[in-house]
């Protein structure tokens, strides 16, 4: 009978040990829970806020629709953005549903770039007819999964008009009932962490004033100055936000023109691909890398309307196809006529690497050797790509059961290990 193994260690010196990495525990759990699982939305549509009604989203899908029928049909599309005949017809189906019954995922009311400077009076009409056509909306089951507003930032000029169109619209919101549950905030052009803190006092303000549970209305940040990424200190204050306000911050979104301008940037060349806009997002990246905060790519100003339709959808599938591939899965969209180009370049994406995924996972859970030895880490970004690959309604879950050997709770569970433990616990 072999000994039992002795330690050296004793159990004083372990809880010394504890006792040392209290604060790094209490860190890892309050401020790097990692994402959450959820639906991530594919793109974000701006659109000023005075133009939203009830009947928003299905106009826009009729729009998108027609565009597509105008200029030779989805195959036409699925060959323009450089997809096989197979892999064509299979994205084609897809987008066409999708338009015809979800053509917008997230939407922005703009109180900012998008609506101007109005005056008081018709910014206030505006804020309160905002709430009241969300609500209608979301009365009428026309809402998109998420909406929200955009407000004017928190610069002296323009806070307190920022912060009462912020207050009426929710309280409207909130005059009429529940919130919609995917409402989204936005607070652009942020330079500080301390605007970040104002704004988490203003909402949990508003949640105070309005019953709302604590921490109800969370906000995104859009990353569009350079002193967010590169502080007077020398530091970045954009790795600051998630830990200046815990739990609070739902998505960082890079601006691509008020960046790119606020560089000296000319404007012929202002793009979601110039080495300035990769270095900012990469810098994103890292600040919220683990936090569970959302990164969110830009928009390119290149609309396929007129005699530009085909070259615009071109270069906006590529675009959206490129921030895929560097972990950027959401981007913005301004007009009808990108719904098929980023519904087709994101669909093709996830399903021309569902077969190599699906088989690495499948070995992976299978325990079977196979070209690749994945890794715990690995397995979990294989099966976090399924996900969303269902998730955004590329691929069905059946397809992934047949090819991965895995149902849905399973994946989400393999993508997100830590949802799975505490919802075991």
């Amino acid at each position: 009978m072999a000994a039992t193994p002795q330690s050296s260690l004793s159990p004083a010196d372990l809880a010394n040990i504890d006792g040392q990495l209290a604060a790094t525990d209490r860190l890892l759990d309050r401020n790097y829970p990692g994402d959450d699982g959820s639906r991530q939305p594919v793109h974000t549509v701006y659109v000023p806020a005075d133009r939203f009604t009830p009947s928003f989203a299905s106009d826009w899908g009729a729009e998108a629709q027609a565009a597509v029928a105008a200029h030779g049909g989805y195959g036409k599309l699925g060959h323009l953005l450089g997809q096989e005949s197979g892999l064509a017809a299979a994205v084609a189906s897809r987008v066409e549903t999708k338009l015809a019954g979800e053509p917008v995922e997230d939407l922005r009311l703009d109180f900012e770039d998008g609506f101007g400077d109005r005056g008081d009076d018709a910014e206030d009409a505006a804020a309160v007819a905002a709430a009241s056509a969300v609500a209608a909306a979301v009365s009428a089951g026309s809402v998109p999964p998420f909406i929200g507003i955009r407000f004017k930032c928190f610069e002296a000029p323009t806070r307190a008009r920022g912060l009462r169109t912020l207050d009426l619209f929710v309280s409207g919101l909130a005059a009429a009932g529940e919130l919609p549950e995917g409402l989204v905030l936005t607070l652009p052009k942020v330079t500080t962490v301390a605007q970040v803190q104002a704004m988490d006092y203003a909402v949990s303000r508003l949640e105070e004033i309005h019953g709302l549970p604590a921490g109800r209305l969370r906000f995104e940040v859009q990353v569009e100055t350079p002193q967010l990424i590169l502080g007077p200190e020398g530091t970045s204050p954009v790795a600051q936000l998630a830990h200046a306000v815990p739990g609070r911050i739902s998505g960082l979104h890079y601006g691509t023109y008020d960046y790119s301008a606020s560089l000296q940037i000319s404007a012929e060349y202002q793009s979601m691909e110039h080495p300035v806009a990769d270095f900012a997002k990469e810098v994103m990246q890292l600040a919220v890398a683990g936090t569970g905060i959302r990164l969110s790519d830009g928009s390119t100003n290149i609309i396929p309307v007129g005699d530009n339709v085909e070259n615009a959808w071109q270069l906006h599938g590529r675009l959206v196809r490129r921030s895929l591939e560097r972990g950027f899965y959401q981007g913005w969209d301004l007009h009808p006529a990108q719904l098929p180009s980023r519904f087709a370049a994101t669909y093709a994406f996830y399903r021309q690497g569902l077969p190599a995924a699906a088989a690495r996972l499948r070995n992976y859970v299978e325990q079977t050797e196979g070209g690749v030895m994945d890794e715990p880490a690995t397995a979990r970004a294989l099966a976090a790509f399924v996900l969303r690959g269902v998730q955004c309604g590329a691929v069905g879950a059946d397809e992934v059961q047949a090819l991965a050997g895995v149902g849905l709770p399973q994946l989400t569970g393999l993508a997100h290990p830590r949802l799975a433990t505490t919802s075991n616990s």
